[in-house]
């Protein structure tokens, strides 16, 4: 094969106990959906090497390139807050890691390669319509600015997937800083298996947390980085809609972009996913949840400290810390996206008037801060006092400008794209890619359409996971 990736695969080197090795299974007939070129730069891989028909069969799982170590994760996690004792990458293959120009070590994973170990009777594979959802939610969320996976290719399989009905198959090669979870640590302690997890804590400390050095600070960076992301989920609108341990990502990144939603109309308690019954996962519960999992992490590292019951008062003092690193994260993503560079801390009253009124108008989340944005505050439902509270700020709209999108991945374009990609027309989801990764730019002819909010009979009020 001459197709060059140059993996040094520091997983593969950890206990076998940690995965399964396993090539991707392969597929009838690939054929191209989308190649990230700017991504491929950016792991310092030739473009148009990956435009062939070589590297197509890697992204397929019809080749495993040389110097890749193909392996299925395994770590376990809170579903819903109901412990499973056992999960793993039942989908999913880890070809390797790849140190790119940047000095960034990434994962290079296929989504959709066919049964491993930790399927649980499943097939697999992925159908079109997950995969062109996680490509423009990672691409579109990279491109406001949130740490997130991303997505380097995606393809179709010449097969069909069985859900309710017989669909395209697809394989997403995905990247990340790392696919380890919390999960894959409360593993590891639910099984007292504490040489690998102390190998799998130096191992998450060097690659994520090198100026850590101990793990109490290795949870405290942790909990800083959650308590950032969440907080810019939040002045985004994104709900993730399944924050299982198994979905946090240790290196700080959003993770498995399953039944996830950019709000339309404004409400704390939105819920999109279609197995979020009692609405655990919704927008407005994010921040809690996300503590909930730190704390299961934190709950996992108490085997390697050498008095656990300092470790735990400890560990408790920095969980502690997530309310106040939140609410910090959270004014000020949300005092930018009012106009002020600085918010002070009264301002946070302010903010919070302006979401109560949109949420009682219903006013669409985007378009609303785009409105103060471009200083036409009455679009945004809230009263003349609370307009005029705000003028005597003296919001400067070039601020709000810059932390306002006008372009989001809206789910009803999304699901427009892929009842046409079922069909077998990419144009629309090329089309939306082009929109949804210039999010900031003024509106042209072509993206101005994604900008707008669902018409009638256009709303989408359910999301699934697709597996």
């Amino acid at each position: 094969m001459s197709l060059h990736i140059p993996f040094d695969n520091s997983y593969a080197r950890l206990p076998d106990r940690l995965f399964t090795r396993q090539a991707p299974v392969p597929v009838a007939a690939p054929g191209w959906i989308a190649l990230n070129e700017g991504l491929a730069r950016d792991l310092g891989l030739d473009p148009a090497a990956l435009r062939t028909d070589e590297a197509l069969r890697v992204f397929a799982g019809n080749a495993v390139p040389e110097g890749a170590e193909p392996l299925a994760q395994l770590y376990a996690g809170h579903q819903f807050g109901s412990w499973n004792p056992q999960l793993g990458d039942g989908r999913a293959i880890l070809l390797g890691e790849v140190v790119g120009p940047d000095g960034t070590r990434r994962d290079i994973q296929l989504k959709g390669s066919g049964r491993t170990p930790y399927s649980r009777m499943g097939d697999g594979r992925a159908w079109v319509g997950p995969v062109i959802r996680e490509y423009l939610m990672s691409e579109a969320m990279h491109a406001m600015g949130v740490p997130t996976t991303r997505a380097l290719a995606a393809v179709t399989t010449g097969e069909e997937v069985i859900r309710e009905t017989a669909l395209p198959g697809a394989v997403l090669t995905r990247v990340a800083q790392s696919h380890i979870r919390v999960g894959t640590f409360q593993i590891l302690t639910a099984r007292g298996d504490h040489d690998a997890l102390r190998a799998l804590a130096d191992h998450a400390m060097a690659r994520h947390y090198p100026k850590a050095g101990t793990v109490p600070e290795m949870l405290a960076q942790m909990t800083a980085r959650q308590a950032d992301l969440v907080a810019h989920w939040m002045s985004l609108g994104f709900i993730h809609g399944v924050m299982n341990t198994d979905n946090c990502s240790i290196a700080g990144e959003t993770i498995d972009y399953g039944p996830c939603a950019m709000m339309d109309a404004y409400h704390p308690a939105r819920v999109f996913s279609s197995i979020d019954q009692f609405g655990r996962y919704a927008y407005g519960n994010q921040p809690q949840i996300a503590l909930w999992n730190i704390a299961q992490f934190a709950t996992a590292l108490v085997p390697l400290m050498p008095d656990q019951d300092k470790a735990v008062e400890e560990f408790t003092a920095i969980i502690n810390r997530f309310a106040d690193l939140y609410q910090a994260a959270w004014l000020e993503r949300f005092g930018a996206k009012i106009g002020l560079a600085q918010a002070a801390e009264d301002d946070r009253a302010l903010i919070e008037r302006l979401l109560t009124a949109m949420a009682e108008h219903g006013t669409d989340f985007t378009l609303g801060f785009r409105a103060l944005a471009e200083d036409r505050p009455e679009e945004t439902g809230a009263p003349e006092d609370w307009i005029a509270d705000w003028r005597a700020r003296a919001p400067d709209l070039a601020v709000a400008d810059a932390a306002s999108p006008r372009v989001i991945p809206r789910l009803h374009r999304i699901e427009q794209a892929i009842t046409a990609a079922v069909a077998g027309d990419l144009a629309p989801f090329h089309a939306m890619l082009e929109a949804v990764t210039r999010p900031f730019d003024p509106l042209d002819a072509a993206r101005e359409p994604f900008a707008a909010p669902p018409g009638e009979g256009e709303l989408v009020d359910r999301t699934f996971c697709g597996t």
